[in-house]
């Protein structure tokens, strides 16, 4: 049993609409001149790269501009974004703008500014990272992976079709600016599955197994729950339940996502110190087999996630029904805990992503290869409420198809 838990956070979160006016004043603080901006094709076109340039230009920054994020990046294009930027000049300062793609390549980059070598020289196991990384400013456009304000950055293995994570506290950004303006141009199918990424980030934290009951030994990264996670998991399922719909049917609704983007980064504090468990474990080598982006395959896994924990989790399970406004007149609590698993199902029907595996391109033949993945992915599994078993989420997965 463990006696005691930690709560981390980034250093500095800025949040409101025309937050970004406020990057000058932040790169002052971290005593920056040389900036690298790393961001993503489809922000450069938005425009939003130019408005944050110009904020640079304004305040003579030396700015040098990495703009070839793609999504799931390969580990290889983060060597050569880090290359890139050490032929230009001595980085000061890292802006990663852009979705968790650009952010984790941002972390990638700052990692690798501060000690030099190769990503994968970093991944397997937690707290590998040796010490603080370069200063990092996230600026998110999506409302979604919370990356903002983690301690992991994944990326893909592209040689063995599987998505990794470096996991570190000291990957933490320094600064979080947190700017809804910037997200209202987001297409609808982008702001699906970003906010249902931050749906799952949020119930996994929430109904992950308790803190003192995780089976690990010495300083880990997602330490189960704990009430400071369970009070910022919980309100941020509150505010996506509220507003995801309303995002995605209406993108120009500042509210709606200026909402979305506080239940993001509410529940990116909240899982990057909770952890998430058996959606996000499954995910991993599932996002190996097919291109379908990772808000899309961890949200279409949750439902039936959260079916496989109910009898466990009961309770918890009764008050995301609650949070979804569910009646529970007439109903048994276990009618009413696993009528939060259908609500999730339903949501996903009314923002128009897929709900079972076999629409993203998974077969039955791929079952027992998922399944057996999985079980490897310990930081994880050790988080989920019922043990997984090889059997068990073969189970899962068939009902899933």
């Amino acid at each position: 049993m463990r006696n005691t838990w930690d709560f981390f956070s980034t250093e500095r979160i800025v949040f409101g609409n025309g937050a970004i006016q406020q990057l000058d004043s932040i790169l002052q603080r971290l005593k920056a001149k040389n900036v690298l901006l790393i961001t993503d094709p489809g922000i450069k076109q938005a425009g939003i790269v130019d408005k944050v340039v110009a904020l640079l230009e304004q305040a003579n920054y030396h700015t040098v501009v990495y703009d070839q994020v793609v999504p799931e990046p390969p580990v290889e294009s983060a060597m050569d974004c880090y290359k890139f930027a050490k032929s230009q000049m001595e980085t000061d300062a890292v802006i990663g703008l852009g979705g968790g793609s650009s952010i984790d390549m941002a972390k990638v980059v700052s990692l690798l500014v501060a000690y030099g070598g190769h990503p994968l020289d970093y991944y397997g196991g937690e707290n590998q990272v040796p010490g603080p990384i370069a200063p990092l400013v996230a600026i998110p456009t999506t409302a979604g992976t919370g990356s903002e304000v983690t301690s992991v950055a994944v990326l893909t293995d592209v040689e063995n079709n599987l998505k990794v994570g470096i996991s570190d506290n000291f990957l933490r950004p320094t600064v979080a600016l947190v700017d809804p303006e910037l997200t209202v141009g987001l297409p609808a199918y982008v702001t699906a599955c970003s906010g249902i990424d931050a749906l799952a980030h949020a119930i996994e934290a929430y109904t992950a197994k308790p803190s003192s009951y995780i089976q690990a030994e010495g300083n880990i990264l997602f330490q189960g729950s704990m009430p400071i996670s369970d009070a910022l998991a919980y309100r941020a399922i509150e505010l996506i339940v509220d507003n995801l719909a309303l995002a995605v049917q209406q993108g120009s609704n500042l509210e709606a996502r200026s909402n979305m983007l506080l239940g993001s980064l509410l529940a990116g504090m909240s899982f990057s110190n909770a952890g998430t468990a058996a959606a996000h474990a499954l995910a991993y080598p599932i996002g190996g087999l097919i291109k379908s982006p990772h808000g899309e395959v961890t949200g279409l896994l949750l439902p039936y996630v959260m079916e496989f924990n109910t009898g466990v989790e009961t309770e918890k399970m009764v008050k995301i029904s609650e949070a979804f406004g569910i009646n529970s007149e007439g109903l048994s609590k276990k009618e009413v805990a696993l009528a939060a698993s259908t609500a999730v199902l339903n949501l996903l029907e009314e923002i128009g992503l897929p709900t079972h595996l076999s629409e993203i391109g998974i077969k039955e033949e791929d079952i027992p290869e998922i399944a057996e993945k999985t079980l490897q992915i310990d930081r994880l599994v050790r988080n989920n409420p019922r043990v997984p078993t090889q059997r068990g989420l073969e189970a899962l997965l068939r009902k899933a198809l």
